[in-house]
């Protein structure tokens, strides 16, 4: 089969994109307003997209509160989820009204970060303070701007559970990285294989 997104004729119950684009890395935002008011919210729009420097992105489907904190104060901070933080994670994925705690509602306690002011989720295997380097509504075409707004973060410092790590590398069969799929489809790492690059010539 053949389609065009845009004007959504594939003739399936349900545009299979994202199911295609997978498996996705999920990124638990935790941001603080200029208030001082918490949250956190999981988005599987999220990836990093450079090393040098360490950029990683997420994308706001709308004004989130978490699009609104990083606009007001710069700093976010990425958990990397894993199987152990399922529920949790999904819990704080409901829409909460902008005043309420996910960390609280997820039974989550807070850790506090090095280099920026929001907190990170307490117990987890991996984390990564971030500045805002950019902030971008995502245009088509048309160049008219849709529902998505990306961010872009400089990671300034990353947190690694020293349980992960194995001769001097992430383990990621232990890791136990929770990757979303398509539709209301989640799947953890459990098979990891090395592949080396071939020389050319």
């Amino acid at each position: 089969m053949f389609y065009e997104p845009a004007l959504r004729n594939h003739g399936l119950s349900h545009d299979p994109l994202k199911a295609l684009v997978a498996p996705r890395p999920i990124g638990w935002i935790s941001s603080l307003s200029a208030a001082g008011v918490i949250n956190l919210a999981p988005y599987s729009f999220f990836n990093l997209v450079s090393d040098r420097p360490p950029i990683v992105m997420f994308s706001s489907d709308g004004r989130k509160d978490s699009l609104a904190n990083v606009e007001e104060t710069g700093e976010f901070v990425c958990n990397i989820v894993t199987e152990a933080f399922t529920a949790a994670m999904n819990t704080s994925s409901a829409p909460f009204p902008p005043e309420i705690n996910e960390f609280e509602k997820a039974g989550l306690a807070v850790e506090a970060s090095r280099l920026v002011k929001p907190p990170r989720v307490q117990g987890i295997a991996a984390a990564l303070e971030c500045k805002v380097t950019d902030i971008r509504p995502l245009a088509g075409l048309n160049g008219h701007a849709g529902r998505y707004t990306m961010v872009l973060g400089e990671v300034i410092g990353v947190h690694v559970d020293e349980a992960i790590l194995k001769g001097g590398r992430v383990d990621a069969q232990h890791f136990r990285l929770l990757a979303r799929l398509g539709y209301m489809d989640y799947a953890v790492v459990e098979r990891v294989f090395e592949l080396q690059r071939p020389l050319a010539g």
